[in-house]
C-alpha cells in the first residue's frame, strides 16, 4: 500500500497510507475533523481535498500522484 504526504489547514503535515480512513488520519495528525452522523449523510465532515469535495466519515485517503494531497474544511467547523 503506498503513502501520501498530507498538508493540513493547521499548518502542519502528515504522512498517510493510501485507503486509510480520513478520520484516524487527522487524529494521527493532531487535526479534528468535525463530525456529525458519521454516515455521509449530514455534511458536517465535509473536506476539500486538492479542490475535491468529500465526506472524511465514509471517504478513504486517495492516491495522489503527486504524493501530496491538501485538505481544508468545507464547511464552518462550529457548527
Amino acid at each position: 500500500m503506498s503513502s501520501v504526504v498530507i498538508h493540513w489547514p493547521h499548518g502542519r503535515s502528515s504522512t498517510a497510507a493510501c485507503g486509510s480512513d480520513w478520520l484516524l488520519a487527522a487524529q494521527a495528525a493532531g487535526f479534528s475533523i468535525p463530525t456529525g452522523c458519521l454516515g455521509g449523510s449530514c455534511g458536517a465532515c465535509e473536506i476539500d481535498v486538492n479542490g475535491q469535495t468529500v465526506r472524511a466519515c465514509i471517504a478513504t485517503v486517495p492516491v495522489s500522484r503527486s504524493g501530496e494531497l491538501s485538505v481544508e474544511l468545507s464547511v464552518d467547523p462550529s457548527w
